[in-house]
């Protein structure tokens, strides 16, 4: 939960109060996971390509 909080900067408020429901915060991690996922691609693929 405080994965995306941290990299969207949410306020602990915001999340105490049910302003950011469980729902947005799975589809952040969802997001964040992708994220990361592309960018190792992205990474893999200059290696390879001497990019």
């Amino acid at each position: 939960m405080l994965r995306p909080a941290l990299a969207f900067n949410l306020d602990q408020k915001d999340l105490d109060s049910g302003a950011v429901d469980l729902c947005r915060i799975a589809l952040l991690n969802d997001y964040l996971d992708m994220r990361d996922d592309n960018d190792a691609r992205v990474a893999k693929w200059r290696a390879q390509n001497n990019g």
